[in-house]
């Protein structure tokens, strides 16, 4: 079996209890171990993730991520026991330079990839940034907008030198400052949540779209970020949307027949 699952924000000052929330994830990733061949985390596993420059002060994990260490520990259990790790970053954990490949042995990946599980090619990605070329043609000024400064802000936080240079801020500091903006957003989308727009007008559904009117044929295409669960069959494919493991609970199966399943874990 192969699962996915993608939004945990671990650390959010959203969550009351850190710990339980923590533990709810790990329970969910052991389960999934009985019989996984693989693992596909599709972002945001953390609502705030920098390794900074400065290195631990004990062991092999940096002081602002030991509250991390239960999480950490259980992916390096999972690919220690042969169960490949697939950890695409999101907009909320963009900045690991080693740490996560280093400790825990996932392999990372900084773009959207294609990879094939049991003769099934699925198209994975967090799913921030994929817009259709055409999309913006149609939309209402207002919403035009909005995208053009996300993408500019997206642009800024993927560039080199500003992730260098923010790598020497102190942890505190730059943890205060992140954590305080990811948990804005998150009071944000738990305050006004944006549902499922429609087949036409949902960016990552036109996206798969696109993509296979241009003959880019995937037989899947799954993504988080959006924090809605869908299961759309689309022309010759189909598009799972993974919802989160923050309120939610949702995730995808991939059986060994290649037959795909949304599901949500029990409480």
């Amino acid at each position: 079996m192969v699962y996915f699952l993608s939004d945990a924000h671990l650390g959010s000052r959203a969550i009351t209890d850190f710990q339980a929330h923590q533990q709810r994830l790990i329970c969910c990733l052991e389960q999934m171990a009985q019989d996984a061949t693989a693992i596909c985390l599709l972002g945001d596993m953390f609502d705030f993730w920098y390794e900074y420059i400065y290195p631990p002060l004990r062991g092999d994990i940096p002081r602002s991520k030991q509250q991390y260490l239960p999480f950490l520990n259980c992916l390096r259990n999972l690919t220690n026991k042969g169960i490949e790790i697939h950890y695409f970053i999101g907009n909320h954990d963009i900045w690991t330079f080693g740490l996560l490949e280093r400790y825990a042995g996932v392999i990372l990946h900084k773009q959207p990839a294609e990879l094939t599980f049991y003769g099934k090619t699925l198209y994975l990605a967090h799913g921030d940034g994929l817009i259709p070329t055409y999309y913006m043609q149609v939309l209402p000024p207002d919403i035009q907008k909005k995208i053009r400064a996300f993408i500019r802000l997206r642009t800024f936080f993927h560039s080199p030198v500003p992730q260098f240079l923010f790598r020497f801020v102190p942890p505190c500091l730059g943890d205060a400052f992140g954590y305080e903006w990811a948990r804005r957003s998150r009071m944000k989308e738990l305050a006004h949540p944006c549902p499922f727009k429609g087949e036409e007008k949902e960016e990552l559904v036109l996206f798969a779209k696109e993509r296979e009117q241009t003959n880019m044929h995937s037989d899947y295409y799954i993504f988080g970020h959006r924090h809605i669960a869908l299961d759309l069959p689309i022309p010759n494919s189909r598009v799972l949307i993974l919802g989160d493991c923050f309120r939610q609970w949702t995730y995808a199966k991939l059986t060994d027949k290649g037959t795909l399943q949304l599901l949500t874990q029990p409480s």
